[in-house]
């Protein structure tokens, strides 16, 4: 937890589609663990289908965001959560995305299991991932950019190597920028 919280002292989690609930209590309980403040989780919201894109059997990551505005909330973060692969066009994927001016964020679960990429599953590791990503984009919304230390939880995730190689934590650098 840090010395000094930062600002925002309270975070909605809002579950797109079906999302397991005990994903969503372990992130729930992690993030209060991370952070330092309150935690809620949202009820399950409809999947945005006008951020599909058929052409690339992927939805547009920013649309998703742009959902997010919607919610009415004053003085919290908000980080959406959706099981479905997600990209911006400049990339072929992305594990999340954060809109700073707004504070809130969205990760997909999709690419952060094993069964993805034909190995066996493994729920740990995936909840761990799932962390990561929640923290790098909640990160972001605190105005934190992409750090150089490849330990750093706000190093750049290209790959699922990246994720897993990068600790929990915000290095002593971002973490006197949060303060």
């Amino acid at each position: 937890m840090f010395a000094t919280t930062p600002k925002t002292q309270s975070l909605l989690i809002v579950p797109f589609g079906a999302i397991r609930k005990e994903i969503l209590v372990f992130l729930q309980n992690e993030l209060i663990r991370t952070f330092g403040f309150d935690v809620r989780i949202a009820r399950e919201e409809p999947i945005p289908q006008y951020a599909f894109n058929p052409k690339r059997n992927q939805y547009h990551s920013t649309k998703i965001l742009e959902w997010l505005k919607n919610i009415p909330v004053m003085d919290t973060r908000i980080l959406g959560i959706v099981d479905l692969d997600l990209y911006v066009p400049e990339l072929n994927f992305v594990f999340g995305e954060a809109d700073v001016a707004h504070g809130f964020c969205v990760i997909s679960l999709v690419r952060l299991r094993q069964e993805y990429y034909g190995m066996p599953k493994n729920e740990k590791l995936f909840l761990v991932r799932a962390l990561k990503e929640a923290v790098h984009e909640l990160g972001h919304t605190y105005r934190l950019g992409h750090c150089g230390d490849t330990r750093c939880i706000m190093h750049f995730s290209n790959s699922l190597q990246d994720t897993d190689i990068k600790g929990p934590d915000f290095c002593p650098r971002c973490k006197l920028k949060l303060r």
